[in-house]
């Protein structure tokens, strides 16, 4: 398995957004492309090292069932993650 997936939560270990929660929208060579859905939307994903980001090994259902089925993933769909993970994980 790979160790980067699409839909897999991601924390930034390194740099101005340190501790900050994404979803891994896009692997390229040593790279990911991170969004939040709010500041970092998916059209402009934030570019970080493979080595600057601890990968959450959870990939939301909800990702999987889109890619699965072909639809387009949208903002509200990674806001919705992330805050459903946040509470998961706090509570």
């Amino acid at each position: 398995m790979n160790r980067y997936e699409v839909g897999m939560l991601a924390i930034s270990k390194a740099g101005h957004d340190l501790n900050h929660l994404y979803v891994v929208v896009k692997e390229e060579g040593e790279y990911v492309f991170l969004s939040d859905g709010r500041i970092r939307t998916l059209d402009r994903p934030k570019k970080k090292k493979k080595k600057h980001i601890q990968p959450v090994c959870e990939i939301s259902s909800i990702i999987a069932d889109k890619i699965s089925s072909g639809k387009k993933i949208e903002n509200e769909d990674i806001k919705r993650i992330i805050k459903l993970y946040s509470a998961k994980k706090n509570g």
